[in-house]
């Protein structure tokens, strides 16, 4: 009984810095109503932008809309995850550096691993909502959207969004060395993931270089393998890979992006202390 006494006051302390944390980060979002509210019209305008381009891929051909929909609906939902986590998770810390809090942060007792998984909590409720209001504007532009199995959509959609939280701590960890250019890194990042992994059109649209670059990148795997699943599989669906192989995958890159990320994080911040730089920029 004594033994176990540490173990659970260590949780707690951990706990209960992660929940401060978490406080913090909504706080501070709330503290910016103007761009809260800026950022909802922001992505209904990108919305109905891309969802009307998205139609020039449909065929018309009977059930070529709803594969539109589907394609363009399901596709956008993963890329506003891993936009909002280069910013929320990788760009933040290069904010928090700015400010002078990162330093402070840093050489206090408090966790490392809760204050960066607290932007993840932030991340997962403000960039939840609103994936879910974007749904309905875009079966209000595009039509009604598919949505077949929908527990195998779920896992496949948790492991996408695990890995892409480990793509963002390692995004992190190149922020702590980059720092100012940052911002640019994230906004090329955001393009670049929008064509490699045809978020709003389908696989079989890119050039055969495009395509090849394509399956190299596992998150590729993921938006092909999520909007198939909701989809239903039709026709030419999954584009990449049978769909078992495109789940071991999307698996193996949710449960070892998170670690790789992290230790890439953990390396570039104690170099960081180390040097003296966490306090530059």
């Amino acid at each position: 009984m004594q033994s176990s006494l540490p173990t659970l006051t260590g949780f707690s302390a951990t706990w209960s810095a992660f929940w401060a944390m978490v406080k913090k980060e909504l706080i501070v979002m709330a503290r910016y109503p103007v761009q809260f509210v800026t950022s909802f019209v922001q992505i209904f305008i990108i919305i109905a932008v891309l969802s009307l381009a998205a139609t020039m891929f449909s065929d018309g051909a009977e059930g070529g809309g709803a594969n539109t929909s589907g394609v363009v609906a399901y596709g956008f939902i993963l890329f506003i995850f891993l936009s909002d986590t280069l910013w929320t998770i990788g760009v933040n810390v290069r904010h928090e550096q700015v400010q002078g809090t990162l330093e402070q942060l840093y050489l206090a007792p408090a966790s490392k691993f809760a204050n960066l998984v607290s932007r993840v909590a932030n991340l997962l409720i403000w960039t939840g909502a609103i994936s879910i209001m974007s749904m309905f504007g875009m079966a209000a532009i595009l039509g009604k959207l598919p949505f077949e199995n929908p527990l195998l959509g779920l896992f496949i959609l948790l492991m996408s969004l695990s890995g892409t939280f480990g793509i963002g701590f390692a995004f992190a960890a190149l922020t702590l060395r980059i720092k100012e250019t940052a911002q640019t890194v994230a906004n090329l990042a955001q393009f670049a993931f929008m064509i490699f992994c045809a978020c709003f059109f389908p696989f079989s649209a890119l050039p055969g270089p495009v395509l090849f670059v394509s399956r190299l990148i596992p998150l590729s795997y993921g938006v092909d393998a999520f909007r198939s699943t909701l989809m239903g599989y039709p026709a030419g669906f999954p584009e990449l890979a049978p769909i078992n192989t495109e789940l071991i995958i999307v698996t193996a890159f949710g449960l070892l992006m998170p670690i790789l990320g992290y230790w890439l994080y953990c390396k570039a911040e104690d170099e960081a202390r180390r040097s003296g730089s966490l306090a530059q920029f």
